[in-house]
């Protein structure tokens, strides 16, 4: 990403999550939030560089209806059953963390996630912790602030940029507790950072959280990133993220995720494709389409014990 300005890609997140609660009749998640921690001036932004992608037919028809161009381009993009899902996934496995007692969530780039604004009832004991990019972190703060929302103690914003600084020492500088079992997401994250800045970040979740700690964290298949994936269902969103400074630079090979984690001390408990991830919540009658199959996301724990595949 740009250094200087807050994340886009976070930004269009953030208005895919808003979007697909007030659209979809039977919604997997409600993010009233999501509209709101965007500024007015991003979403004209945006709309202005949709209509510039567009030959002078199809800007014609769009004009007509202004007020609807970004929404239509956000509901027929590809990565958005992708966005919610992972979202619906993260806080149903979060849910579970908290029944079995963790108290403590940390959200590795946290982006404009609005879970510390929407608070579901099985929050209410968590101490949480955002962290992201000094720029997207300040925005979304200011954002909350002209909302008119004030936040508890419990959360607590810790601006890093982790492309170069350690997650263990980031968490150092705050309240977190070590030696306690934590709940970790990193969601839409990993595609950003080189293959070893991922893999320190995994190794410092497994040293920071206390055996038993879980990870929730969405990757792309390596495959994408091979000669000849030019027909992939990403490759426009990749040539579009890029454009705006936030290239796609590394992914896993799935064959080779359990060895990757167990390499960094972590136990894979499930990974599911976009396929898998459809299926996992098709049921609930959500008009979502299938992420690519590519996209998958995955739940880690710490520790030993647990026979991979078995989900508690």
């Amino acid at each position: 990403m740009i250094e200087s300005l807050p994340s886009r890609t976070a930004m269009v997140t953030s208005l895919m999550r808003a979007l697909h609660s007030r659209s979809d009749p039977f919604p997997l998640l409600d993010d009233p939030w999501g509209d709101r921690l965007v500024p007015e001036s991003e979403r004209e932004r945006m709309t202005e560089r949709i209509l510039a992608r567009m030959d002078s037919d199809a800007r014609a028809r769009a004009l007509r209806t202004p007020a609807s161009v970004l929404d239509e381009f956000l509901l027929t993009n590809t990565t958005l059953p992708g966005v919610v899902i992972r979202s619906r996934y993260a806080e149903d496995a979060l849910r579970e963390a908290t029944i079995r007692g963790i108290s403590q969530y940390v959200l590795i780039g946290a982006g404009l996630d609005s879970f510390v604004l929407r608070r579901p009832a099985f929050s209410d004991g968590l101490t949480i912790f955002e962290i992201d990019h000094p720029a997207t972190q300040t925005l979304k703060i200011q954002r909350i602030k002209e909302c008119g929302m004030s936040l508890p103690p419990s959360v607590q914003f810790i601006a890093a940029d982790l492309a170069n600084e350690d997650l263990v020492a980031v968490l150092a500088r705050s309240p977190f507790r070590t030696g306690e079992k934590t709940f970790f997401t990193w969601l839409g994250v990993t595609v950003y950072l080189t293959r070893n800045a991922n893999l320190a970040t995994l190794r410092a979740v497994a040293t920071c959280g206390a055996p038993g700690s879980e990870l929730v964290f969405t990757y792309v298949d390596q495959a994408e990133f091979a000669q000849g994936a030019s027909r992939s269902p990403h490759n426009e969103n990749t040539k579009v993220v890029a454009q705006i400074g936030e290239p796609w630079i590394s992914g896993f090979n799935p064959d080779e995720i359990v060895n990757d984690l167990a390499c960094v001390e972590l136990e894979l408990i499930e990974d599911l494709d976009g396929k898998a991830m459809w299926e996992r919540y098709r049921g609930a009658n959500t008009t979502l389409g299938q992420p690519p199959a590519s996209l998958h996301i995955a739940l880690a724990r710490v520790g030993k014990g647990q026979r991979i595949g078995e989900r508690r």
